[in-house]
């Protein structure tokens, strides 16, 4: 995976109508969402998942049984594309180009806890980046080679954790070797979908596919990193996705199609867990996905897709928005061709004002 040696970009000055400029300060949170446990019982037909689902005991914790499906491919560039890893800084307005590839498809970058590279994805391997830039070092992950874009960090930097194309979730030593199984068909769940770590680092918050209403749904579990037992926050027949704690580790954010909103208008939510009630944050025309909370908690990062998007594709004209954690004074800081893989996993450097990001140029831009 050789770099392409381009030189930083340097951010353009904020205009008004450009990339920089501030948007509409975001709505007050409401409360009431249609999310929490009283909700359930309004909307879906069948009943509420336990709160609690635990595996089968099993003696060892193995790992799950075989996959039982195709090897996916893996998505390319289109011709003339590349990936670009990139650093914004939100105190300052600076952007930096770190790396740059056009050879494959490279995404969600998080940021290791010493802040010395970051950890992303390609072809089913996991890559350690430098922030200095230079040549991507491969993460042995021994048998299993098919990890998506689900991925993150222990906040003691000791271990990765990521989601496997089938379906489960591992716990990989920061330095590399044999993944740990943390989750196992047990828990009744067909799929796992990783997005964040409790900040003490004993839980993992997750999107989760099941049966409910006899369809599959994907709701917002957690999980505990030594047991895999796993807690529902969430019951309902819409869509959720990007559920990342909150870095008191008493609150979740997430995304979600709001109740009697036709598909394609994901807005973000934010739910306490002790009470176990979601407010949504965000109600604009545009979708509104993967909130990233900085360390520090001040600061909400999030990706906004154009009004009517299906799902978070790749390849679309997409803005990075930064807001107050409650979604309010939000402003539009960068603008650019990508969607999947730019920051489907928290990309915050630890302690600081910089987040990253992948976008995806084209030959013309």
């Amino acid at each position: 995976m050789s770099a392409i040696p381009v030189p930083p970009r340097p951010a353009s000055p904020a205009a008004p109508g450009s990339p920089e400029a501030p948007a509409a300060p975001g709505p007050s949170a409401a409360p009431g969402s249609a999310f929490g446990p009283a909700a359930v019982a309004r909307e879906a037909a069948s009943p509420a998942i336990p709160a609690a689902v635990r595996p089968t005991p099993q003696a060892a914790h193995p790992a799950p049984p075989g996959p039982d499906y195709t090897r996916p491919d893996w998505r390319t560039l289109e011709p003339g594309q590349r990936s670009e890893l990139r650093i914004y800084d939100a105190e300052s307005g600076e952007d930096t180009l770190v790396y740059a590839t056009d050879e494959a498809v490279i995404e969600a970058p998080n940021w290791s806890a010493d802040g010395r590279w970051f950890l992303v994805n390609r072809d089913g391997r996991l890559y350690r980046i430098p922030l200095a830039g230079g040549e991507p070092a491969v993460v042995n992950t021994g048998e299993i080679t098919d990890f998506n874009n689900d991925h993150l960090l222990s906040p003691d930097g000791r271990f990765i954790y990521a989601s496997s194309k089938n379906g489960h979730l591992y716990e990989i030593p920061v330095a590399g070797g044999t993944p740990r199984p943390v989750t196992d068909s047990g828990d009744g769940l067909k799929k796992r979908y990783l997005h964040g770590i409790h900040p003490d680092g004993s839980r993992l918050s997750l999107i989760a596919a099941h049966e409910l209403g006899g369809a599959v749904r994907f709701n917002v579990y957690t999980a505990s990193v030594r047991t895999g037992e796993m807690t529902a926050h969430t019951a309902s027949e819409r869509p959720h996705d990007g559920a990342e704690f909150h870095p008191d580790g008493r609150r979740l954010y997430f995304n979600a199609e709001p109740g009697g909103a036709a598909p394609g208008h994901a807005q973000l939510f934010r739910m306490d867990l002790d009470e176990g009630v979601a407010e949504q944050l965000t109600r604009d025309e545009r979708v509104n996905w993967f909130p990233h909370l900085s360390g520090d908690g001040l600061r909400l990062l999030y990706l906004s897709y154009p009004p009517g998007t299906l799902g978070h594709p790749a390849n679309v004209t997409v803005q990075l928005r930064l807001a107050t954690p409650d979604a309010a004074h939000v402003r539009t800081v960068r603008v650019l061709h990508g969607g999947q893989g730019t920051i489907n996993v928290n990309s915050w450097e630890p302690g600081g004002s910089r987040f990253a990001y992948v976008s995806y140029p084209l030959a013309a831009e």
